[in-house]
């Protein structure tokens, strides 16, 4: 007989951090929010859910926030060149199978994909993918670094019971691309304890320090408002790469007066970052759709950027899209030189963040989507 509320476990390695607010690991990203809010929700709503993380030091099995967590291996365990199989994919499959879950969730393009895609055809367990990013649905895969595992990504993603997207750009592609049957859930927000921002606050800019977040844009953006405040909060990405262009964006970050360079923050202590700020500010190439929007919206601070997430509330956008750096740095004065555009444009954020991204809604969604599944229905 079936379970009306079925086992649900995300396969979200690298989130453990963010669910379990482990101030220690130098580690947090949007997908990793979004896991974590989305499997509390659940658990809350009293679904038997699980999480498959690596190894941080934790116990083997532990249940934080009603999650109950399955350890892997550590990030660096194994001898490269052998370690794919194991032990990575052996203690994968063997967490995978500890959890012993009617449906599988795993977010963002990668060999992952593969690995888990393959275990639900091997039990006859359903799989759900969800996108974490535009560019996951690009057909060269940009994201994926070796082609062997762009290879496997893209022959796993049609096997999904169910793809999910975040965005309508997402959610074309998926269908364009990969001829795909999306379904478009909505990211969601935790409400925050201040939901009052300060006109008189910094900007601010919060992401890991990636090239293709451009933070160097952020940086002319502060050297083009002198009499402006500026804050930069992030982390370096991993490897040497990483490490050396967090360093020349800090050397620069230090040039200049009006900008505070913080680097990493915990998840458990951003939202003191967000309380303090009065604007945020996106520089990325492109996005899925970022937790830092919806971090912004629900505080009534308005957000500018260079992409549009399709956010839209009674007919107007809710970001602000601007085209280049000259155009950024001009929204951004106005917005902060006339307090009345600038408390409108918030209330907007805030209303449309009340009607599309409460937790409670996405995992209303995410809960219709596993009953279709149960019921032996494949959206993808």
């Amino acid at each position: 007989m079936i379970s009306k509320k079925p086992r649900v476990c995300f396969v979200a390695l690298d989130t453990y951090p963010v669910l379990a607010c482990d101030r220690r690991i130098d580690q947090v990203g949007g997908t990793q929010v979004q896991q974590s809010l989305i499997s509390k929700g659940l658990a809350a709503e009293g679904y038997e859910v699980s999480m498959v993380s690596m190894d941080y030091g934790q116990a083997q099995t532990l249940e934080i926030g009603g999650v109950t967590l399955h350890r892997t291996y550590a990030p660096d365990a194994g001898i490269p060149g052998l370690r794919a199989i194991h032990p990575r994919l052996s203690m994968l499959w063997r967490a995978m199978a500890r959890a012993d879950a009617d449906i599988y969730y795993q977010m963002g393009c990668s060999r992952l994909t593969a690995w888990v895609a393959a275990f639900c055809a091997l039990h006859r367990r359903r799989f759900v993918f969800a996108a974490a990013h535009d560019l996951d649905f690009d057909p060269s895969v940009p994201l994926i670094q070796f082609a062997h595992d762009k290879w496997l990504f893209r022959n796993a993603l049609p096997h999904a019971h169910a793809v999910v997207v975040q965005n309508a750009l997402q959610y074309e592609a998926a269908r364009s691309v990969w001829k795909l049957n999306p379904l478009l859930i909505d990211s969601c927000g935790a409400e925050p304890g201040n939901a009052n921002p300060r006109h008189d606050g910094y900007v601010l800019w919060a992401a890991t320090i990636r090239r293709w977040k451009r933070p160097e844009l952020f940086l002319e953006l502060a050297r083009r408002l002198p009499d402006k405040r500026f804050r930069m909060v992030g982390g370096a990405a991993s490897g040497k790469d990483g490490l050396h262009y967090f360093e020349e964006i800090r050397t620069q970050a230090a040039l200049l007066p009006n900008l505070e360079f913080i680097g990493f923050v915990p998840f458990a202590d951003i939202d003191a970052q967000f309380d303090g700020a009065s604007l945020f500010v996106n520089t990325s190439e492109s996005e899925g759709f970022p937790n830092t929007f919806l971090q912004a919206w629900s505080r009534r601070m308005p957000t500018v950027s260079f992409f549009d997430t399709g956010a839209r509330h009674e007919g107007r956008a809710v970001e602000i899209v601007v085209s280049d750096a000259v155009q950024m740095a001009g929204k951004v004065k106005s917005l902060l030189d006339d307090e009345q555009a600038w408390s409108g444009t918030g209330r907007n954020c805030r209303a449309y963040f009340e009607a599309h991204h409460s937790v409670a809604q996405t995992v209303g969604s995410y809960a219709s989507l596993f009953a279709e599944l149960m019921l032996g229905k494949s959206q993808a």
